[in-house]
């Protein structure tokens, strides 16, 4: 392993000094895996094409904005920009301190914003004022909670675990359902006094609410109404190259090679990398779009190109390498199920020889399903899926835009015209029919 790890580095370095001709189109594979395949555009400014190894030096003046709000936590973003901002913390039942951000709306009826995958709460304020969906629902006059799940940068602490325990990262997308979630449902109704909430969750926080309903059905009783942005449940037809690749066999030894317990590290090293590549200055945005969206989709006209910087600056947050397995072994089974030990571990943890399905029918809570035509992670026909098993979907909308992706529901360009205005009427319809 320690020379297979050498290799790897050996082959990374050799790749970052190859002549900028050669280095236009790399691929690199192990046995039948690739690793990647990107081609690397040249570059226009003006409509002109530079070369790589041109002594052009392309400045552009950065606005001090984008640069601070790179660095700025949740909180810090929150109030920078004049709202009320508060810091809360949830601890689990299984002993996960998890960091619950809110825009203080004190006796407005609360909505629980849940990220997805790789991401935290900054998601959903991190395109500012007018621009993010969590200043839009305060504004709209709700009590506005962000959840950040295990492991991200906000949770990143245990009763008894430090994040340089293997134990602490014992843990895929089932426990967040099963405990996260709950537990922080529970805190938003305890602090604020009324009986149930709104609840919006984007990929990943679509996962964990069915996971919650299927394993504590006695929740959807504390839901007005459940809006799925981009919903993931089924990935039998995802064409992320990235969770594509997740599902191959020798995933247990590339991904070690990567993290063993916890997936692309959040350390200084990747933040300030991520930072170099993307920044406001360099002829490489481009580049960085692609590498960014690689594994969701692509909607150039919906990227705000210019806030590269802040989007890199928070994200990736954090995962294990559970939890990637265990994204893998949905699109490989097909199955929207727990995850798969092998027959042997399988047989011993649940009882039976295959992983235990989840109970869809259990989510009794009125539904909105939200999906896109150009989502390489919750492709239409995998939202099809997933809607014919839901027993109470209230609504299912297709976004008006054929290139609409994954990433456009938080932070498209033009997502309170295409899709934030349509939710907010929902709910208010939601809202009316239980009063």
């Amino acid at each position: 392993m320690r020379e297979m790890s050498g290799t790897i580095l050996t082959i990374g370095v050799c790749l970052c000094l190859l002549q900028p001709e050669i280095a236009a189109s790399l691929s690199f594979s192990w046995g039948n895996l690739s690793l990647f395949n990107v081609n690397f555009k040249t570059p226009t400014i003006l409509g002109r094409s530079i070369a790589m190894d041109s002594n052009l030096r392309v400045e552009t003046e950065v606005d001090p904005n984008i640069d601070e709000d790179s660095h700025l936590n949740t909180y810090g973003l929150i109030y920078k920009y004049g709202y009320p901002a508060e810091n809360h913390t949830v601890q689990t039942d299984d002993g996960y301190i998890l960091t619950l951000h809110r825009i203080a709306r004190p006796g407005a009826i609360p909505v629980l914003l849940v990220h997805g995958l790789l991401d935290s709460s900054a998601t959903w304020v991190m395109m500012g004022p007018n621009k993010a969906l969590g200043y839009l629902l305060y504004d709209q006059g709700y009590d506005v909670w962000m959840a950040n799940v295990r492991g991200n940068t906000y949770s990143r602490k245990h009763v008894k675990y430090s994040t340089h325990h293997a134990k602490f990262w014992d843990f895929t997308f089932h426990e967040m359902g099963k405990h996260d979630i709950p537990s922080t449902i529970d805190y938003v109704l305890n602090y604020t006094g009324v009986s149930q909430i709104h609840y919006i969750g984007h990929s990943q926080g679509t996962v964990v609410f069915w996971i919650m309903a299927s394993e504590r059905p006695e929740y959807m009783d504390k839901i007005i109404l459940m809006q799925a942005l981009a919903p993931v449940a089924y990935l039998k037809h995802c064409r992320s190259p990235v969770v594509n690749f997740l599902a191959e066999w020798h995933l247990s030894l590339v991904l070690k090679l990567i993290g063993v317990h916890e997936f692309l590290p959040k350390n200084e090293f990747i933040t300030m990398f991520n930072r170099i590549v993307c920044d406001e200055t360099t002829i490489t945005k481009e580049i960085c779009s692609n590498v960014i969206f690689l594994t969701t989709g692509f909607d150039k006209l919906q990227l705000n190109e210019t806030m590269l910087p802040v989007i890199v600056g928070h994200s990736p947050a954090g995962a294990s390498t559970k939890q990637m397995q265990h994204f893998g072994q949905l699109n490989r089974s097909g199955a929207f199920r727990q995850f798969d030990y092998g027959w042997l571990r399988n047989h011993w943890v649940y009882g039976t020889v295959q992983p235990p399905t989840y109970h869809l029918q259990n989510v009794r809570a009125k539904v909105a399903l939200y999906y896109g035509q150009n989502d390489w992670l919750a492709p239409p026909e995998d939202v099809e899926m997933l809607h014919s098993q839901l027993p109470n979907v209230v609504t299912k909308y297709l976004v008006d835009d054929k290139e609409f992706n994954h990433l456009d529901f938080i932070w498209g360009i033009d997502a309170k015209e295409l899709l934030w205005d349509r939710m907010l009427e929902n709910m208010k319809t939601q809202e009316n029919s239980v009063i």
